[in-house]
């Protein structure tokens, strides 16, 4: 019964600066491959604001919630990695320069509000504009090259940053991340003889949800139309959660019915792409994985590792 009901619990992750982070219904983790070796943990109790309150549980808005919480617990994820994976001489420079933790609190919402302008212009305004140019007028054709654009925009910028040397580090975690899951999710235990052996590509990755985002914009685009004013532009963003939320739905749907043709089929544009943002794994990236994993899955951790707060 115990086993089964592990099985049952759903868990995301993320990967981060030399590390991963967890996160289960009860508990947010991340940890991290300090320079000198030691492994660095940071676990919290948190609980999904779909949970606290029942409304924002309901099919179609759960997903644009889970997208906010995904991006706010992912931007604290990485300022806790990007502390831990620094030597000491580079914290002592960093330490220098803040003055106090609301300057860099405020240095981080601008960073964060910084990426969002960028990435809603690089993915949403730029093909608009690209396909305007084409001077196409039928709003059916309009909001499928538009689509198309987006498609190709996104798949440039993944395989551009793939070739950073610190990007495919990542990537690599990215592969460490999804192997633990899929050993969870098998109910083994969760051991690193157990996990060497699964694949990198799971069907519930943030990729194939972007990947699933674009195809499902082109299709609710269509009802808008050709956009004729900066209006009718800026009021695509107003359904981004309502795009977020049908994506979500078709996410949890094919990894419940993951068996089936069907959910085969919808996934397996965004398998393809993570061989592009998941990469082999060594031993030691595992070992932070399952180390994220089995906080966030409040069982004990079988390697010394030093708890941050």
């Amino acid at each position: 019964m115990k086993k089964e009901k592990e099985q049952q619990i759903q868990v995301g992750g993320q990967a981060v600066i030399e590390g991963v982070m967890m996160r289960s219904p009860d508990y947010f983790t991340v940890a991290v491959r300090k320079p000198d070796g030691e492994i660095a943990l940071q676990k919290k109790a948190y609980q999904s604001l779909s949970k606290r309150f029942k409304i924002l549980g309901w099919p179609f808005i759960r997903g644009g919630v889970t997208l906010i919480e995904s991006l706010v617990l992912g931007v604290k994820a990485l300022n806790f990695s990007s502390a831990m994976a620094m030597t000491e001489e580079e914290a002592e420079k960093t330490k220098s320069k803040e003055s106090d933790s609301k300057w860099t609190n405020l240095m981080t919402g601008g960073t964060v509000l910084f990426s969002l302008v960028i990435g809603f212009a690089l993915f949403f305004y730029l093909p608009l504009m690209l396909t305007e140019w084409t001077g196409v007028k039928g709003g059916i054709l309009f909001n499928v090259i538009d689509g198309g654009i987006r498609l190709v925009i996104f798949l440039a910028y993944l395989i551009l940053i793939s070739l950073w040397k610190e990007i495919r580090r990542i990537f690599e975690y990215h592969g460490a991340e999804h192997k633990s899951i899929f050993a969870f999710e098998a109910g083994k235990s969760l051991t690193l003889e157990n996990v060497r052996g699964y694949t990198t590509h799971h069907p519930r990755c943030g990729t194939s949800f972007l990947l699933i985002v674009m195809v499902v914009s082109i299709i609710v685009f269509v009802f808008l139309g050709r956009p004729e004013t900066i209006g009718d532009r800026l009021i695509r963003f107003l359904f981004i959660p309502l795009i977020g939320g049908i994506s979500y739905e078709i996410i949890r749907l094919s990894s419940k019915k993951w068996g089936s043709a069907i959910a085969r089929y919808l996934v397996a544009p965004g398998l393809w792409m993570q061989k592009i943002t998941t990469q082999e794994p060594s031993d030691d990236q595992l070992e932070v994985a399952l180390v994220a994993l089995k906080a966030a899955l409040n069982q004990p951790v079988d390697i010394k590792v030093e708890t941050v707060s």
